[in-house]
């Protein structure tokens, strides 16, 4: 009886010392992880506008809004060791802080070291309703031949640093764009299309998701 005893004494020690065993290792684990990561820590990717092709601009009577245009964002990671997943990407166009276009979900995508992304998404909406300020607001910037507008994208990402992925990351970006409508421009005419050649760099907020 007191061997039957002495057995299971040696059992639960040896449980305990393996739970012991992994619980550090998983510390040890998490602490290298950190120090990586620490090490690494991840530069924001850059995001430019390249162009923006406006195949529709219109106000129509009460207040209804039409705009359809296609953009090219362009994304580049600097990063040398780690790479991106965007796991979740909406782009969408605004005007005075009120969305115009329906959002467009861009594909998921894997970004690698110094990798850079081009994607061109179409931009859609149609007879969208604006409050009455923002169209006297608008047809005084029409009527003076220039608009401001915001190509803005957000979603989520991941950082890949070798085997390890991290949590998930919100990323917001805005893209001012300043659209001629009289007088010269450097639009390029594309069929019944104007095309608007920019380059233009994109603020960029990355924050973690609780």
């Amino acid at each position: 009886m007191a061997d039957g005893c002495g057995r299971h004494d040696d059992k639960q020690q040896l449980a305990k010392r393996v739970a012991v065993a992994i619980f550090g290792f998983l510390i040890v684990f998490a602490i290298v992880v950190f120090l990586v990561w620490a090490i690494l820590h991840p530069t924001q990717p850059h995001f430019i506008l390249q162009d923006v092709t406006i195949y529709a601009f219109n106000l129509t009577a009460p207040n209804y809004l039409t705009s359809n245009m296609q953009i090219t964002l362009v994304s580049r990671n600097p990063n040398e060791r780690i790479g991106i997943y965007y796991h979740k990407l909406d782009v969408l166009a605004s005007y005075r802080n009120q969305q115009i276009t329906l959002p467009t979900l861009i594909p998921r995508t894997y970004q690698g070291h110094q990798d850079v992304t081009v994607w061109s998404p179409l931009l859609y909406g149609n007879a969208v309703p604006v409050a009455p300020f923002l169209e006297v607001g608008l047809n005084q910037d029409m009527n003076a031949g220039m608009v401001l507008l915001n190509v803005k994208a957000f979603g989520q990402l991941k950082w890949k640093v070798g085997t390890w992925i991290s949590g998930r990351y919100q990323i917001n970006i805005n893209c001012p764009v300043y659209i001629s409508f009289t007088g010269p421009t450097k639009a390029i005419q594309v069929g019944v299309a104007m095309k608007y050649q920019l380059v233009q760099s994109c603020s960029v907020d990355i924050s973690l998701l609780n």
